[in-house]
């Protein structure tokens, strides 16, 4: 489990993302899934640097002619905190089988909460340079 308030939203997937594929692990092959599960709690507190906040946009696509929507940092952050990080993410996944795989193990919640407390969850400290007010 891994908490994102204050942290800064690249650090953090870097982080999240090497957890996911097991490279923290002696075990690490590349080309088998021997990472672990990951909640990521309190995404609507991320952060980013720099002017990042009101120009970052992200796009989507409905699929049909001219269905292209593009949506400020700010704007999706208030919308659908979860998505920031899970885009963020998922960026940094092999793009192939395994990596959606290992993207289903991605668990993200806007808030504090989260259904996985029967699992009993440890806490893990990913080293990134806390957030200030840019």
């Amino acid at each position: 489990m891994v908490d994102a308030a204050n942290q800064r939203l690249g650090r953090l997937a870097s982080g999240v993302a090497m957890i996911l594929r097991g490279k923290n692990k002696p075990i690490y092959t590349p080309h088998l899934d021997a990472g672990d599960f990951v909640i990521v709690i309190n995404a609507e507190k991320i952060e980013v640097t720099g002017k990042k906040r009101i120009q970052k946009t992200y796009r989507r696509h409905s699929g049909r002619p001219g269905g292209m929507k593009t949506e400020s940092f700010t704007k999706l952050q208030a919308r659908i905190p979860e998505r920031i990080i899970e885009q963020a993410v998922k960026g940094m996944l092999p793009k192939n089988t395994l990596g959606r795989q290992l993207f289903t193990k991605l668990k993200v919640y806007a808030g504090p909460d989260h259904p996985h407390q029967a699992q009993k969850p440890e806490i893990l400290e990913i080293k990134t340079v806390p957030g200030g007010d840019n």
